[in-house]
C-alpha cells in the first residue's frame, strides 16, 4: 500500500513538473514570438534605419532577434530544472566559469561583432558605397558582423575584419568636389584670364548637368618663372567628379582654344 501510494505520488510529480515544464515553454515560445514581432516592426518603422540598405536593416534584425531567443529561453531552462530537481545555483556557478573561458578565447570574434554592430547602427558605410579602410580604397560588396569586404579598383577583394578597422573615410557621402588647375604662361595677364575663364564657367555649368554648384575661378593656385597655375572649382552629384573633372578640362581646353589664349594648355 505504501509503495503503490509512493509510486502515485512520484508518478504525480513527475507529471506535474512535466505540465510546468510545457507551460513554461509555451509562455516563452509566445514570449518570443510577440518580441520578435515587436523587433521586425521597430527596425521597419525606424526612421534612422530606414535610410540604410535592406541588408543593413535584416542584418540588425537578425541580430536582435537572436539576442532576444537567447535571453528568453536560457530564462525557460532555469525555471524548468528546478522542477526535476536540478541544481541551479551549482550549474551556473559551472556555467559561469566555463562562459568566462569561452570568453577569453572569443573575445576577438565578440570584438568583431560589437565593432560590426556600432558600424551598422551609426550608418557608416553601405554595399556599393567608394571607400577606403586603413588604407586600402574600393567599392563595398558586404558589410556584416565579424568582416567588410571591399573590391579595389583592380579587381582584389580584401576581407577586413571589423576589429582591425581603426580608420573608414566614405568617398560616397554628400555632395564632392571636382577641381581642375590650369597650368598658363607665366607672363599671362592674369586679370584678364580669370574674367575670360568666369564666362567660360557661366557657359559649362549648362553643358554638365552633374554639377551642382559652380564652376567657378578660386583664383592663382601657384606661380612660378615659368607658369602661373589657376585653379577651376565645382560641386557635383556624388560619384561624378572624375567625369566632371574631365568635362571641365574638355571645356575649357575648346575655350582656350578658340581665345586669343590659344597657346595655353588644360591640363
Amino acid at each position: 500500500m505504501f509503495t503503490t501510494f509512493s509510486a502515485n505520488g512520484l508518478f504525480s510529480g513527475v507529471f506535474g513538473s512535466i505540465i510546468k515544464s510545457i507551460i513554461i515553454l509555451v509562455l516563452a515560445g509566445i514570449a518570443y514570438a510577440v518580441l520578435k514581432q515587436v523587433i521586425i516592426r521597430a527596425t521597419v518603422s525606424s526612421k534612422r534605419l530606414n535610410k540604410g540598405t535592406q541588408q543593413r536593416i535584416q542584418t540588425i534584425q537578425s541580430l536582435l532577434v537572436n539576442i532576444t531567443s537567447y535571453v528568453i529561453f536560457f530564462i525557460a531552462l532555469v525555471s524548468i530544472l528546478p522542477e526535476f530537481g536540478i541544481n541551479i545555483s551549482a550549474l551556473l556557478a559551472s556555467a559561469g566559469v566555463l562562459g568566462l573561458a569561452i570568453g577569453f578565447g572569443a573575445k576577438d570574434l565578440v570584438s568583431d561583432i560589437v565593432t560590426g554592430f556600432f558600424m551598422l547602427m551609426e550608418d557608416q558605410v553601405h554595399v556599393g558605397e567608394e571607400i577606403t579602410v586603413n588604407g586600402f580604397s574600393g567599392t563595398v560588396e558586404h558589410v556584416g558582423l565579424r568582416t567588410l569586404k571591399l573590391r579595389s579598383a583592380n579587381g582584389d577583394l580584401h576581407f577586413l575584419l571589423n576589429r582591425d578597422i581603426k580608420s573608414l573615410t566614405n568617398h560616397s557621402r554628400g555632395v564632392m568636389q571636382a577641381t581642375v588647375d590650369l597650368p598658363l604662361p607665366a607672363d599671362i595677364d592674369v586679370e584678364k584670364m580669370i574674367a575670360y575663364l568666369e564666362e567660360t564657367c557661366r557657359k559649362m555649368k549648362h553643358h554638365i548637368p552633374a554639377i551642382v554648384e559652380g564652376p567657378s575661378v578660386l583664383g592663382v593656385e601657384n606661380i612660378n618663372t615659368t607658369e602661373t597655375v589657376i585653379r577651376v572649382y565645382a560641386r557635383t552629384e556624388n560619384g561624378e567628379q572624375a567625369r566632371v573633372e574631365r568635362e571641365m578640362r574638355k571645356e575649357l581646353k575648346m575655350a582656350l582654344d578658340q581665345s586669343e589664349f590659344a597657346r595655353v594648355s588644360a591640363t
